[in-house]
């Protein structure tokens, strides 16, 4: 690359970091898809970090999970911001069908997109392995290593669904040519029949794990219509984002679902685990905002920094979401060991205090991620070379 100006100093010099990153990246890359998938990633980790506490039992030896959304249903609305799971299926479909080419063998083309999301995978598990012989060894109990083990790889969930959507992309896409935009009802109406069955005619509530794919092909598919050419008009994206938060609305008010769109402990009915039909309406609206964003996005995605900190951001995507709990984990664990229970970090969440407190902890939540992210990032690429973008 050749020497350029500084425009502040005139002095010859190698270009930053940010224009080396712009001046890489292909001019036909829809930067607004790159920077969706990286605030959805942000809207996990923070979600996260903002409705999971800790709290200290046992003379400060154990840890048990609480909710703010529990003890605090003010807190309610953090869900709506942050659960930005559905944002994070739309783009997924759109790559997915972007990347796939008709005709291709599906064996191979599969195996390459199951490697992206699970290459990282085994890193954290095997990291776990001396870890939960430390917690043990440092005196917390078998329940308190189960229960971070557990919040571990409760994550891996998304993976599976994730793959498992991706993976079936070609019969998506056939779905696509041979019915369109309205071969997203089929998904809807399997989950809308799925909660009739669990919660109007008292089914099984095994039979709402069916909604695992079902309620997430819904903005999957719409990914796919996306990279189609549909969706383009914004009045679609007014009509989804109006639509969808009419439901959700509805659904909540008169038909008994939860208003909180994260699973909140104790409840009897979570929308996300497995998500219900209002955790589907919720993200129909969430798809809509999204595309009505997509060109102010593309727009901000010209100026050179905030476009190096979303590529950077994709190309390390499941390194931080594998590992964002892992930090929090690390940051309350050696906070108890260190200082003992401190507000925020170790406090029953039962109050405005509590949630300041916690905001005072995100910094350091951020740099434990930092910390790990720069130790296994290298495992999410392949061998030999740095790897592409989805």
């Amino acid at each position: 690359m050749l020497a350029t100006p500084d425009r502040r100093t005139g002095r010859t010099g190698r270009p930053g970091l940010a224009a080396r990153i712009g001046a890489a990246t292909p001019p036909n890359r829809d930067r607004a898809v790159d920077a969706l998938r990286a605030f959805a990633i942000l809207g996990v980790v923070l979600g996260h970090w903002l409705v999971t506490a800790f709290v200290a039992t046992g003379g400060g030896e154990g840890l048990r999970v609480a909710s703010p959304l529990k003890s605090m249903p003010g807190f309610t609305p953090v869900s709506w911001v942050l659960q930005t799971l559905a944002v994070f299926f739309l783009v997924g479909g759109y790559t997915a069908a972007k990347g796939y080419r008709a005709g291709e063998p599906w064996g191979p083309w599969a195996r390459r997109r199951a490697a992206r999301l699970l290459r990282p995978v085994p890193v954290l598990l095997l990291a776990w392995i001396p870890a939960t012989a430390a917690l043990l060894w440092a005196g917390f109990s078998g329940d308190t290593a189960r229960v971070l083990v557990k919040l571990v790889l409760s994550p891996l969930w998304f993976l599976l669904v994730y793959g498992a959507l991706t993976a079936l992309t070609p019969l998506f896409t056939a779905l696509w040519n041979r019915l369109g935009v309205a071969g997203v009802l089929l998904p809807l109406a399997a989950t809308a029949a799925v909660d009739a069955a669990r919660f109007g005619l008292g089914g099984p509530q095994w039979l709402g794990w069916a909604t695992l794919l079902t309620g997430w092909l819904v903005p999957f598919y719409l990914g796919i219509a996306w990279a189609n050419g549909a969706l383009a008009a914004r009045r679609t994206g007014a009509a989804m984002l109006a639509g969808g938060a009419a439901a959700t609305a509805a659904l909540v008010l008169y038909a008994g679902y939860p208003a909180s769109m994260v699973g909140v402990p104790g409840a009897e009915v979570s929308n996300l685990n497995p998500p219900t039909l209002a955790a589907v309406a919720f993200g129909i609206a969430q798809a809509g905002l999204a595309l009505l964003l997509r060109e102010p996005l593309r727009r901000w995605m010209e100026r050179p920094r905030p476009w190096a900190a979303v590529a950077l951001a994709n190309m390390s995507a499941m390194t931080v979401f594998l590992w964002h709990q892992t930090a929090m984990m690390a940051v309350t664990v050696g906070g108890l060991l260190l200082f003992g229970a401190v507000p925020g970090l170790h406090s029953v969440p039962g109050d405005a205090g509590w949630a300041l407190a916690r905001l005072g902890w995100l910094p350091a939540f951020a740099a434990a991620l930092a910390a790990f992210w720069a130790l296994a990032h290298r495992f999410e690429r392949p061998r030999g070379g740095a790897r592409s973008q989805p």
